[in-house]
């Protein structure tokens, strides 16, 4: 799927759409899916003059997910975009019971629907993780970086993805510089940092001398953050979108590298482009796994921030050049997430903090 100009609302198709955004266990003030999400689904609908809404549920539970729709549905909005994996089992309630809304899921995977067969009213994408995770990998090492972290969130194919990208991606620019490389790799098993995992980064960047760490996995990265901020010289790399405001507003100026992104925004406009245009039957019923489109950096679903520390050793220049080279298959990234990807460095695979 490429993505799409907005087009003015004179060029859509007729009819009558009015949209409706529905958060999952956060808020539209997040710093991540939900705040992306929101915020370009109200830029869209705008400068298009559609209708926009979004909608809280009350607490992080399938039923009050559920009451969101039945309420976007009582009041007229026909088009519902729902931002994150916690919506499967929604989807799988709801899509059959509203077959004239559209629903238009970010994230959500066929593991997460629980066995059930999507409806030709919803349509599911899901992202590349493993590139993107590569990609900040890669430019971690080429930045000088040898002694990485990798701290994820819990270990659902998603965070795989993105951390044996990362320890790949690591591995090739290992390759290329010869440089000493060593990833110490652990999930927290949440998906928010504590006091437990603030202390076990520090014994990374205290004691190890984790120089920096992929915090992978919403607001984990506080932990890492707050570590790394009590280190001269250290660092960190968000995820999902560019991170750098949140993390280097709240912790310190200049802690964040990179962040490995979706095009959280990028797919919201093309589907809501597409809807609105008549054409969602060919999305439909799928769930769509997005990724590189081109050789343009920035047009791609799965990026690095337009934040990134580029220096002498990874310029936006080498960036353009790795992205081509892997869309072109120059460079291949494995998605298999079944064992740790075999490297010339040194992973050390840590298990769970807790």
């Amino acid at each position: 799927m490429a993505a799409l100009m907005l087009l003015s609302v004179a060029a859509f198709a007729e009819g009558d759409y009015r949209v409706a955004m529905i958060t999952d266990y956060g808020d539209i003030t997040d710093q991540s899916f939900n705040q992306t999400t929101y915020e370009a689904c109200k830029a869209f609908c705008e400068a298009n003059g559609i209708d926009f809404t979004y909608y809280k549920p009350n607490g992080d539970s399938t039923a009050e997910r559920v009451a969101m729709v039945e309420k976007a549905d009582d009041e007229d909005y026909n088009v519902i975009m729902m931002p994150g994996y916690a919506f499967g089992e929604t989807i799988a309630e709801v899509q059959e019971e509203y077959p004239d809304i559209t629903f238009i899921a970010l994230d959500v995977s066929e593991g997460d629907l629980g066995g059930a067969a999507l409806s030709e009213n919803v349509y599911c994408a899901v992202y590349k993780e493993e590139l993107c995770g590569y990609m900040a990998g890669y430019a971690a090492v080429k930045l000088g970086y040898t002694h990485l972290g990798f701290l994820g969130g819990m270990a659902v194919p998603a965070v795989v993805r993105y951390g044996f990208g990362f320890v790949q991606g690591a591995d090739a620019a290992a390759v290329e510089t010869g440089a000493d490389v060593t990833v110490e790799y652990v999930y927290g098993n949440q998906f928010y940092g504590d006091a437990d995992i603030t202390a076990y980064m520090d014994n990374w960047y205290q004691t190890l001398g984790v120089q920096c760490v992929f915090a992978c996995g919403g607001g984990i990265y506080s932990s890492a953050a707050e570590a790394a901020a009590k280190v001269e010289g250290g660092k960190v790399i968000g995820v999902d979108v560019d991170q750098a405001a949140i993390i280097d507003g709240t912790y310190g100026e200049g802690l964040t590298v990179t962040s490995a992104m979706k095009g959280l925004g990028a797919t919201v406009d093309t589907l809501l482009t597409e809807t609105i245009a008549g054409n969602f039957a060919n999305y439909g019923g799928k769930v769509e796994s997005l990724g590189l489109v081109g050789t343009e950096p920035a047009a791609n679903y799965v990026q690095l921030a337009p934040s990134t520390q580029y220096a002498e050793g990874f310029t936006e220049a080498d960036y353009a050049d790795l992205v081509a080279k892997m869309f072109n298959g120059e460079i291949t990234v494995s998605d298999a997430i079944d064992a740790m990807p075999e490297t010339t460095i040194t992973v050390n695979d840590l298990g769970t903090v807790k």
